[in-house]
């Protein structure tokens, strides 16, 4: 009996667990969490092998047409988790894909001299795409957007709330989150102070 229970337990403990949660991010959060938010195209996407091997990584160069928040150069490259590389592939739960010509406001964090990355995977990326009816450039948000509430919301397919804007407003509504971030950090620092 102590031998099952003893390779029952090795048999649990040699197996790695995996697991992503990806927790909704609220818009304004989004905003002063990135260090750079930068409006651009995406001109190149290659995967390569990471890891000794183990795990196959994206690299996505953009040329930066617009930067709302920070500066990374004309153009820069960064990382995504997961990519295919022939029949091998890594799939990350969560990890946006990117195809060459795409128009797209980032969200960035770097984390010193290694590649940027996306702040909240899919949620750091938002995609501009050409209005059918009205022929205008729009800001489609992503599938997951955190609410400014503390209890639990369903995320739902189609969600009317998740409409399209027009770039403007979207730029707007950054422009109107970073003006209220020094407020938001006063309030938690006089809050963390009591």
């Amino acid at each position: 009996m102590r031998r099952i229970a003893l390779s029952v337990v090795l048999l649990f403990v040699t197996m790695p667990l995996h697991a992503t949660v990806l927790l909704p991010i609220e818009f304004r959060e989004l905003v002063t969490t990135a260090p750079v938010i930068v409006h651009g195209q995406v001109v190149d996407v290659r995967s390569e092998w990471v890891d000794g091997r183990r795990a196959v990584e994206t690299f996505v160069t953009v040329e930066a047409a617009e930067y709302l928040k920070g500066n990374l150069g004309e153009s820069f490259v960064f990382k995504v988790p997961g990519g295919q590389i022939g029949r091998y592939r890594t799939v990350f739960v969560g990890a946006p894909a990117f195809q060459t010509g795409d128009e797209v406001v980032l969200f960035l964090k770097t984390d010193g001299p290694s590649f940027p990355f996306l702040v909240g995977l899919s949620q750091g990326v938002f995609r501009i795409v050409t209005d059918t009816q009205s022929g205008r450039r729009v800001v489609t948000p992503p599938a997951l957007v955190g609410v400014n509430s503390a209890d639990a919301v369903r995320v739902v397919r189609g969600n009317p709330a998740r409409r399209p804007v027009a770039i403007d407003v979207f730029r707007d509504a950054v422009h109107r989150a970073l003006s209220e971030e020094p407020v938001v950090r006063r309030v938690l620092r006089e809050g963390a102070m009591r």
